[in-house]
């Protein structure tokens, strides 16, 4: 039986890139470079084109230029969602991001991955698993967040941390590798920022 090029991205399988799969890639790259070319005025207009680019957006998701992604079409955004400027989306396989999530700037989430062999990697060879951000998550500036990862509601990632392995609801995690540092509790009601009170 062939296996159509889409069923390779979503097969969680190595498979070998080819000229079919940059062919439909194509049609994501022309609609990202009219999203990346709004004017700052234009936010009815980013809004259509985000409905042309991703598998799904919530309502009151706003996503400020530049944006690169792969595919554009494997990314489902739910409501609410803040995204500062230069994500990149590796969406070779889906990415979910939940309701009332803010992404900082330079952000990368990142659904593909190569072997660490190198016969393999020379013969253009990849592998997708899809990544979940559930819901009221913070995704700090400078963070990667790599294949197959979960990251629970609530949760807070620091800034500049790779994110390699799930993390569960309600932490604060940071570093590299990212790892939970606490859990979110009555001390964060009462300060905003390390001493400071609200």
């Amino acid at each position: 039986m062939k296996v159509s090029p889409e069923d390779k991205l979503h097969s969680q399988k190595v498979y070998v890139c080819d000229e079919a799969l940059a062919a439909q890639q194509l049609a994501c790259l022309e609609v990202l470079y009219d999203f990346n070319h709004t004017r700052p005025s234009e936010i009815s207009k980013r809004a259509e084109l985000m409905q042309q680019l991703f598998a799904e957006v919530g309502k009151g998701c706003y996503i400020e230029p530049p944006l690169h992604a792969n595919w554009g079409k494997h990314t489902h955004f739910g409501c609410d969602v803040y995204v500062n400027f230069n994500l990149t989306l590796v969406d070779d396989t889906h990415i979910y991001i939940g309701n009332n999530v803010m992404i900082g700037p330079n952000v990368t989430i990142a659904t593909a991955g190569h072997p660490i062999d190198p016969l393999l990697r020379q013969q253009v060879t990849q592998f997708n698993i899809p990544v979940t951000i559930g819901n009221n998550v913070w995704i700090g500036a400078n963070s990667v967040i790599l294949p197959g990862v979960s990251i629970g509601d609530n949760t807070v990632i620091g800034a500049g941390s790779i994110v390699t392995k799930n993390i569960p609801s309600n932490m604060v995690a940071m570093g590299n590798p990212c790892k939970v540092t606490r859990e979110i509790s009555d001390h964060d009601k009462v300060y905003f920022y390390k001493n400071r009170k609200y």
